[in-house]
């Protein structure tokens, strides 16, 4: 007889780029939560799904936990915070790399007033002496009692087979929430919005800061040919930003649009045509409308 079907949610938190996305990538699979090596990447919380035959885990990629400077910051902050009291399972994610910081332990007191268990996750392995490792280790062990520590590359995938399977044994007998096969509960304009705002935020590095959001304002399909034409905005605060964005003689916006739609190809499987303009919005970030407007709904957390 086959044994009995587990399911649960598990969060994943840390602060600003220690890898927490890319871990949630390595997991599914399959690119739903944008990486880049800039703070403050996901804003949302991004649900991925990871399915066997034994069991059913439903990831909650969180908004890194930082200090927040604009309304934005605290919207992502509280996503963040709100999630511990959600979850069966809280993965903490640290940079081995970093070590201890102040951050950490801010996080490390939000951990100590919730009954979830917590596992340390110590990411980017591959970049520290075994030494500095069993360090980290203790210095952490020393703050919160943990359920589980275990030292990763989500890059790499190293342990994180092993992961899964320390994961699973956790969980309680539980329903399949979603169908096997769907790997995030996010509509699919949510993703190609924010696989155009990797790639601003890949390509233009430090000339624009977190200042950018991106709207898609309408996918149709051609119902002879099967392609999609996607049309997307790009809003950003200033309009020195909107002129690094476009670049000399529309270049910029050129390079983002073509490595967008590469991606965007890669998730849909179909031929895409893609339609990118810049509008410039000023202090968006720090308007309760158009934070909603742009996907970012308080409401909801």
């Amino acid at each position: 007889m086959n044994e009995k079907f587990k399911s649960g949610f598990v969060a994943i938190v840390g602060r600003p780029n220690v890898g927490k996305s890319t871990l949630l990538n390595r997991i599914i699979g399959q690119k739903i939560a944008i990486m880049s090596d800039k703070a403050q990447t996901t804003r949302n919380k991004v649900q991925g799904v990871y399915t066997t035959e034994q069991a059913q885990v439903v990831f909650i990629d969180t908004p890194g936990i930082h200090k927040p400077k604009h309304k934005l910051g605290d919207f992502m902050v509280k996503v963040a915070l709100n999630t511990f009291r959600e979850v069966d399972l809280i993965y903490f994610v640290i940079d081995a790399s970093s070590g201890f910081g102040r951050g950490d332990e801010f996080i490390i007191e939000k951990l100590k007033n919730v009954n979830t268990p917590v596992f340390l996750l110590i990411n980017k392995i591959d970049l520290v002496s075994p030494e500095k490792l069993l360090e980290l280790i203790v210095q952490y062990k020393e703050h919160l009692d943990f359920a589980e520590i275990m030292p990763i590359s989500a890059l790499e995938g190293n342990n994180v087979e092993q992961l899964l399977g320390e994961t699973t044994a956790k969980l309680e007998e539980g329903p399949m929430y979603y169908p096997k096969d769907q790997i995030t509960d996010h509509p699919e304009r949510f993703i190609i919005s924010e696989l155009i705002r990797e790639q601003v935020l890949e390509l233009t590095r430090e000339e624009v800061p977190h200042s950018v959001a991106v709207t898609i304002d309408g996918i149709e399909k051609n119902s002879k040919t099967e392609k999609l034409t996607i049309m997307a905005t790009i809003i950003v605060e200033r309009s020195t930003q909107k002129g690094i964005i476009i670049g000399k003689q529309g270049q910029m916006l050129k390079q983002i649009g073509m490595r967008a739609r590469k991606e965007i190809e890669l998730l849909l499987g179909s031929k895409v045509f893609l339609e990118v303009w810049v509008k410039v919005q000023k202090n968006w970030r720090d308007k309760e409308h158009y934070l909603q407007d742009y996907g970012f709904n308080k409401d909801e957390y």
